[in-house]
């Protein structure tokens, strides 16, 4: 049985990122990247998903060739949903979603006939009622997953989320975290997401999602952890992207403030995950929150140093662990 347990969305990925190659039509998605942050310091994994009948099948095959225990990826046969996504970065570095035609013609590259027909993902409109069709399913996980003590949920709809996090908070020694999805996030939708909170051991939002959920209520971010925290979340870690991360903990009562290590930035896609990832495997080995937000730091820095979910895995042997000494140094007691 695994160590960790992952939950999340796989996409087949269409990525121009700020410099290179394109990456087209590749594995990807959330739960891809947070893999590959954890799979930098421990490689037991199972992982938990959904795919149409589109997903290429060899793809699976490549994650078990990784040592990743897929069982938990069930492949719907009936399911006719579209698993591209695109994601492009500007000139400014900015990131988009949205008109694929514009940014090839930009960067003067072939569009891809595969990419045809291709539309955005529609703005959800009751996020806390909604269903994605590709969002795991909580009732296809294998049994024997319900006894993995770390468990991660990557960003996907509010109902199943749910549904994922009701498969662990029965345990006593389970530990779950979440990185909620950005579509509930939302001042209004604060009440009804509370539930959620109730079986998470850590929340860790971006700084934007964080905000927006407390949006009119306050500015402080400190005052934002705190109340997520009283509703159950000991840990809160707010990940600030290039400035680093915030980290709350309730139960020691103290606060960290840890800068990015800094590495050179060639593709920031799946920094988040990959840190969600590097946080569960650094808490399972230490039971620490501030090793655990050190850990998931130095995941993100090796991520967006390459691209693709696993580019992590790419880098130097002992490298990790030199920037991880060398990161103790940097967090502070704030």
């Amino acid at each position: 049985m695994p160590t960790f347990a992952l939950a999340g969305k796989l996409t087949r990925e269409y990525l121009l990122p700020p410099s290179g190659r394109p990456r087209l039509d590749s594995p990807g998605g959330d739960l891809l990247y947070a893999a590959g942050g954890l799979a930098v310091w421990d490689s037991s994994i199972g992982l938990i998903s959904k795919v149409a009948s589109s997903y290429p099948p060899e793809w699976m095959d490549n994650l078990s060739a990784r040592g990743l225990d897929a069982r938990g990826i069930h492949r719907d046969v009936e399911l006719t949903a579209d698993m591209r996504s695109f994601i492009a970065y500007t000139e400014a570095n900015e990131r988009s979603q949205s008109n694929p035609v514009s940014h090839f013609a930009r960067r003067q590259a072939t569009f891809p006939k595969s990419l045809l027909g291709y539309q955005s993902p529609p703005e959800i409109k009751n996020p806390l009622r909604d269903i994605d069709p590709l969002s795991p399913d909580a009732l296809r996980a294998p049994k024997d997953y319900r006894d993995i003590r770390f468990v991660h949920i990557a960003p996907f709809d509010f109902t199943n989320q749910n549904q994922v996090i009701g498969l662990f908070k029965g345990g006593s020694n389970h530990f779950v975290s979440l990185d909620p999805d950005p579509g509930y996030m939302k001042p209004d939708l604060w009440r009804g997401m509370r539930m959620v909170l109730l079986g998470v051991n850590a929340f860790l939002p971006s700084e934007d999602e964080l905000r927006a959920l407390f949006w009119g209520e306050t500015n402080d971010l400190w005052e934002m952890a705190q109340t997520a925290s009283n509703y159950g979340p000991g840990i809160i870690v707010i990940k600030r992207g290039s400035l680093g991360q915030y980290l709350y903990d309730s139960a020691a009562k103290k606060r960290y403030e840890i800068p990015a290590y800094p590495a050179r930035l060639a593709d920031p896609t799946g920094a988040g995950s990959a840190f969600c990832g590097g946080f569960l495997a650094g808490y399972g080995h230490t039971d620490d929150p501030l090793m655990a937000a050190l850990h998931g730091n130095v995941s993100a820095s090796l991520k967006i140093e390459g691209t693709g979910p696993f580019a992590a895995l790419d880098a130097m042997p002992g490298l990790a662990d030199a920037r991880l000494q060398a990161l103790k140094e940097m967090a502070r007691e704030v």
